[in-house]
């Protein structure tokens, strides 16, 4: 399969033509869709239309953007002007959006066509891709197993050559953990880098918008043209000039890799400990020095995680959850409500407790190492079964299990880019984020393009 990079190319050369690209995905979504159910609707007609078009400029001599005629999905909870958009949700089903979300502006101006909406577990809550309403995503290596989520579509679709790439969002785990499942790259980026704009919101404060795709180069384009500040969302920023470039840059020498010594590895089983110890050998390999580092500032990170979440999304979602209760699933219903709990001055001591932290991370952590390399995943991706079997004690332990390695990065406002690893002995790949300070994703990208080059990624064939 082509990654997003090589077809661009390819459509550029005139090698290929966008509708002949379109109508491959349309192919294999008609073919492996009914398996996997990572989209919620393609618009095989409206998609068609768009590559016509993108040739037709093309042979008229028009100016071609850097994703010319490639055929893209998103995540069903970017909003687009006169079209539907669930949220994975009952309550959202009919509801058609009057404004189209600044990133899908951003990659129509690329020249990107869209193939439909993705699915995701509901309101972008959970991390496993279960949803009550529209089914679980499965996972394209397994299907009997997760493919993650609540970016769950996205992982499934870009892993399957359903897409070359997919917008995704990560509130505490969301790009990333379907990405490592899946066996693609996905980044978090730095808070603000990216605008939320015409994006469901979930917590304002932990939420981000990112990208999947097969390769990190992928990830390095689309994110050069996502980037950059937005009037219509006050928490975008201006990052550092220049900060963002459409290919990785080169791998600096003597890159320090912190190798966790508690937090990530608490709860870590034997055979993600032995993945992520074989990265960290191969990172030696590329010039990279490793430096054991604790990571206690993770540790109050995480504690604090549900208040901030739970109060947050409480402010969005308590009209519906006083007024329709019974059209959410439960395990989404119950995480909702249990924010409508949480005191104020609760939240309030949450957010003054993060500055502190944020303050603590130069000191305590990026004083020593440039980037943590740390895992996704606890264990491999369990049955779908067996999570629709859990009842909700047990259900609420899975979904905290899986977050815990990814949600501090939401807490800090930190980079994480996760990159495919290795395989599991239950058939799924398994991945390693590499965790960055503040505005340092393109080093996390450098660093992701050098191990991705030297070592490869484990493919998949349907």
């Amino acid at each position: 399969m082509l990654s997003l990079t090589e077809a661009a190319a390819a459509i550029r050369a005139g090698e290929t033509t966008s509708e002949a690209l379109t109508r491959a995905c349309l192919d294999r979504i008609e073919r492996l869709n009914p398996r996997l159910n990572a989209f919620i609707a393609a618009d095989a007609e409206g998609a068609l239309a768009q590559a016509r078009a993108a040739d037709a400029a093309q042979a008229n001599g028009g100016a071609l953007g850097p994703l010319h005629g490639v055929p893209l999905a998103h995540k069903d909870m970017f909003y687009r002007a006169g079209s539907e958009t669930t949220c994975g949700s009952r309550i959202r089903q009919g509801w058609i959006a009057d404004t189209s979300a600044t990133a899908l502006q951003r990659l129509d101006a690329a020249g990107a066509v869209t193939l439909g909406r993705l699915g995701m577990s509901e309101f972008a809550v959970g991390p496993l891709g279960i949803n009550a309403h529209f089914g679980a995503v499965r996972n394209p290596w397994n299907t009997e197993r997760v493919s993650g989520g609540s970016s769950s579509g996205p992982g499934a679709a870009v892993a399957a050559g359903l897409c070359f790439a997919a917008l995704g969002s990560d509130t505490g785990a969301s790009i990333r953990v379907p990405a490592a499942a899946c066996g693609i790259v996905g980044l978090k980026p730095t808070y603000g880098l990216i605008s939320r704009a015409g994006a469901m919101p979930l917590s304002h404060s932990l939420d981000v918008v990112g990208p999947l795709a097969r390769t990190v180069a992928d990830v390095a384009l689309l994110t050069s043209i996502l980037a950059g500040p937005d009037e219509a969302d006050p928490a975008s920023l201006s990052s550092p000039p220049g900060l963002i470039r459409p290919t990785p840059g080169p791998l600096p020498q003597g890159l320090r890799i912190g190798v966790p010594v508690s937090y990530f590895t608490d709860t870590l089983d034997p055979e993600m400990a032995a993945l992520l110890a074989e990265c960290h050998q191969k990172l030696a390999t590329l010039g990279c020095t490793m430096v054991p580092v604790a990571l206690p500032v993770f540790e109050a990170a995480a504690q604090i995680y549900g208040v901030i979440l739970g109060g947050e999304a409480a402010s969005i979602h308590g009209a519906w959850l006083r007024e329709r209760p019974g059209d959410y699933g439960p395990l989404v219903r119950g995480r909702l409500l249990a924010g409508l709990q949480i005191p104020a001055a609760d939240y309030v001591t949450a957010l003054r407790t993060r500055a502190g932290l944020l303050r603590r991370l130069n000191t305590e952590v990026f004083a020593n190492v440039d980037i943590i390399a740390a895992p996704v995943w606890s264990r491999p991706p369990p049955r779908i079964a067996d999570v629709e079997a859990e009842d909700t004690i047990q259900a609420a332990a899975t979904v905290s299990g899986v977050l815990r390695a990814t949600l501090p990065a939401n807490v800090l406002g930190l980079p994480a880019l996760a990159v495919p690893v290795g395989l599991t002995s239950v058939g799924v790949p398994a991945g390693v984020q590499f965790i960055g300070r503040l505005w340092s994703d393109p080093l996390l990208l450098a660093l992701g393009h050098a191990y991705e080059t030297r070592y490869g990624t484990p493919g998949l064939n349907l």
